[in-house]
């Protein structure tokens, strides 16, 4: 759990400027994280050892996010994410007025796990405040991904497409085929591990608590 120097937001605000396309390369998702990464934690009065300390992110790393020479893994996304009291979408989000948005495949915003073997694409446009998020995920053949805890409140509920899965969490461990759905609370740590010779392609909502 974070120590109480951890700054409290919302967890289904949105941040106060959102990144406009215009501001980063081709989209690239890199440079989008760390652009909106420079300008929370502008908003927010902290410096990057300040902030460091309450993420648990390196001084060093979070400076590489933000210059746009790194592009973070998806824990440490998470990491970011949940010490602005924010969703994951939030590093990922530009701003947009449109009611209907293309999302070309090749333009989508993806982000990979530190070992390579685990990606997770987002499958909704940024920008606009909301309680759920919708991402495809895929897992190669036997490969692992150990998530840590979202936010307060926060489901995951999930559909293997392709392959079997073997997710864990302090309930339990579950093996899902490929159909099967799966719901649980995501706010703690959980393990995906792909038990299949195959890619595992699974699709997952997540739903955030409902602000007081």
């Amino acid at each position: 759990m974070a120590k109480s120097t951890l700054v409290q937001f919302s967890p289904s605000a949105v941040p106060e400027e959102m990144v406009s396309p215009a501001d980063v390369p081709n989209g690239n998702v890199g440079a989008v994280v760390g652009a909106n990464l420079r300008r929370l934690r502008a908003r927010r009065g902290l410096t990057l050892d300040n902030f460091a300390k309450i993420s648990g992110v390196s001084r060093a790393m979070l400076s590489q996010i933000e210059i746009g020479r790194s592009v973070p893994s998806i824990n440490v996304v998470f990491k970011i994410a949940r010490a602005f009291g924010l969703p994951f979408s939030a590093l990922l989000a530009s701003s947009s007025g449109r009611r209907a948005h293309v999302m070309p495949a090749h333009t989508a915003k993806t982000l990979r796990s530190a070992s390579g073997e685990f990606s997770t694409r987002a499958l909704f446009p940024f920008g606009a405040e909301r309680k759920a998020e919708f991402y495809e995920l895929r897992l190669q053949a036997g490969g692992v991904e150990q998530a840590d805890a979202h936010a307060l409140g926060t489901m995951e509920n999930l559909i293997v497409v392709r392959g079997e899965l073997e997710i864990t969490t302090s309930t339990g461990q579950y093996r899902l085929l490929a159909g099967d759905a799966f719901l649980f609370q995501a706010d703690e740590p959980h393990k995906y591990r792909n038990i299949a010779n195959e890619e595992a392609l699974i699709y997952l909502v997540m739903t955030y608590q409902e602000s007081a």
